[in-house]
């Protein structure tokens, strides 16, 4: 496929972002064709590059997560603290036609980079703006990471059991959250763009806001009937029935038999059908009412099976169904393997090592990863060239720390 081909070619993204967030906003945007530099500080570049299981590269370690987390992506480093490094950033944004950043509200606009003086430099400019709660508001300054966004925003609250404290996701759902808003807002500005005259707009996405926008009927059920949706388990809510049960051979497998039909063609599967004709059990209001006894029928019968029955079973009769998936079993499944969802890539020492494939999937112009996450500065003096820095010029910025 050509450059051109992809659904985002022609756009530039400038990312001032560290970490998940901000990076993995931009990640999405680079994945379908756009043009991102990454801006990072000389030396040290994003904490992210040190995060988690580290590869021995030629210059040191660098985080496995990051050649991921970076891919298609162009690393510039710029001191944003010194006044030339300030002024390449402004001509950098000038050309752009995204600014992403996930700093503390308030930091960049302290550097002389925030949306009054970027759209004052190119007025048609989308600036998405990512931080723990929102660019207004009284905690507006304060910081907040992915965790504090699923706490606030309910998420937390809701996932665990009872009888036990909140538990988190394993892994930063809440920025993740926040930046697929991120990337969706983008393009929604970049469409505004073009059909109504070419201005810009500010894209403000707080961290808690995102994963509150997940939380289904949490607010009207509250609002109406005064219910707090609390924590339970495995089960889903209100929805039955829908849970986790364990096989004869210790395999943990989810089974989600709560549509009326698909509830029935599980009970007749398991022979069970006085449940299946049982009038009240037809929709899930009467379901819901006997939760507990339906469960007990369908544990009982998956721990009298080992897990390849059960799935051979509630296969055949058509019945949503899947283990619990680890790594290694993603690795080996069929299904991902035909979807190219593990993407074979290359590390800078020549090692082939597998990335997780891009999503979604596009019929005419799929997204792809051109190169894995770049070594720190790599693009510096290739962008800087384009913006008209000549060799000398560079090398004196180079030896006054600007870049």
């Amino acid at each position: 496929m050509t450059e051109g081909a992809k659904p985002l070619a022609g756009v530039k993204v400038i990312e001032f972002g560290t970490l998940i967030a901000g990076p993995f906003c931009s990640r999405i945007l680079a994945e379908f064709g756009a043009e991102v530099i990454k801006i990072e500080a000389p030396g040290e570049g994003d904490p992210l590059r040190k995060w988690r299981k580290l590869y021995p590269t030629g210059d040191g370690e660098t985080s496995l997560w990051w050649f991921v987390q970076a891919r298609n992506k162009q690393s510039v480093t710029l001191n944003l603290k010194h006044p030339e490094g300030i002024a390449i950033a402004h001509k950098l944004v000038a050309q752009a036609d995204i600014v992403v950043e996930n700093f503390r509200p308030g930091v960049m606009e302290k550097l002389g980079l925030g949306w009054e003086a970027l759209s004052a430099i190119n007025p048609g400019l989308v600036m998405v703006r990512l931080s723990g709660f929102g660019q207004t508001g009284p905690m507006a300054a304060q910081p907040g990471f992915g965790a504090i966004g699923e706490s606030m925003g309910g998420l937390r609250y809701v996932t665990g059991f009872a009888d036990r404290p909140p538990v988190k996701t394993g892994i930063s759902i809440g920025d993740s959250i926040a930046a697929l808003w991120g990337a969706l807002g983008a393009l929604m500005a970049l469409r505004h763009r073009e059909v109504r005259g070419g201005a810009g707009q500010m894209v403000d996405v707080a961290l808690y806001e995102a994963v509150f926008a997940m939380m289904e009927s949490l607010v009207p059920e509250f609002d109406v009937f005064g219910f707090i949706r609390e924590r339970t388990g495995n089960v889903m809510p209100g929805i039955t029935p829908s849970n986790t049960h364990t096989t004869r051979d210790g395999k943990h497998l989810i089974i989600g038999a709560n549509g009326d039909a698909i509830f029935r063609r599980l009970m007749l599967a398991i022979g069970r059908g006085d449940l299946a004709d049982d009038p009240q059990l037809a929709s899930n209001a009467g379901r819901d009412l006997r939760a507990a006894e339906i469960y007990g029928v369908i544990d009982a019968w998956v721990a009298a099976n080992d897990a390849k029955d059960v799935l051979r079973i509630t296969a055949d009769a058509q019945v949503p169904s899947s283990p619990i998936y680890s790594a290694a079993d993603m690795f080996r499944d069929p299904q991902f393997l035909a979807r190219n969802m593990l993407e074979i890539a290359q590390l800078p020492d020549g090692k082939d090592f597998r990335v997780p494939g891009v999503v979604p999937k596009l019929s005419l112009t799929p997204g792809e990863t051109r190169w894995i996450g770049p070594a720190l500065g790599e693009h510096t003096d290739s962008v800087l060239g384009g913006l008209g820095y000549v060799p000398e010029e560079i090398l004196r910025l180079r030896s006054n720390g600007v870049i």
